[in-house]
C-alpha cells in the first residue's frame, strides 16, 4: 500500500557510486519504494560539480532528466543534448548515455518508471 509522501530534498544526504569507475556524479534520492511508502515511480535530484562525470551506461528503464541548473552536455546513444534548466530530456530505455565531463555546476530532476531504485539494473560500459 502507498501513501501521500512528501519530501524535502535539504534534508536528504548525497549518494554516488560506490566504484568511481561509474563516474562522480552525486544524487539525492526524492521517491524510491525502498526509502518512501510508495511504487512505480522513483526520482530524485543528480548534483554535478566541475569536472565531475557520469560514466556511460544504459538499464532497461527509459528515463527523463529535466534541467534546474547549470548547462552540460549528456550523450545519448552517441549524440551531445544540452540539459539546461526548462529543457526535457527523453531517454529510450537501453540508451547508452552519460555525461562526459561537467564543465560548471549542475542539477537536474531524474525519473525511473520503477518502484525502487534498486530494481534499475544499471549496465556500464
Amino acid at each position: 500500500m502507498t501513501h501521500p509522501v512528501r519530501i524535502d530534498q535539504a534534508n536528504l544526504p548525497d549518494m554516488t557510486w560506490d566504484n568511481a569507475a561509474r563516474g562522480t556524479i552525486r544524487w539525492k534520492t526524492l521517491i524510491s519504494g525502498d526509502v518512501t511508502a510508495s511504487d512505480t515511480l522513483v526520482c530524485g535530484i543528480a548534483l554535478m560539480a566541475k569536472g565531475d562525470t557520469l560514466a556511460l551506461h544504459s538499464h532497461p528503464q527509459p528515463e527523463l532528466y529535466f534541467g534546474l541548473e547549470g548547462e552540460v552536455d549528456v550523450q545519448i546513444n552517441g549524440t551531445a543534448h544540452s540539459l539546461k534548466p526548462g529543457v526535457a530530456l527523453f531517454i529510450p530505455g537501453d540508451a547508452v548515455h552519460g555525461v562526459l565531463a561537467a564543465d560548471q555546476p549542475v542539477r537536474w530532476f531524474y525519473t525511473f518508471a520503477a518502484d525502487a531504485f534498486p530494481d534499475i539494473a544499471y549496465t556500464f560500459a
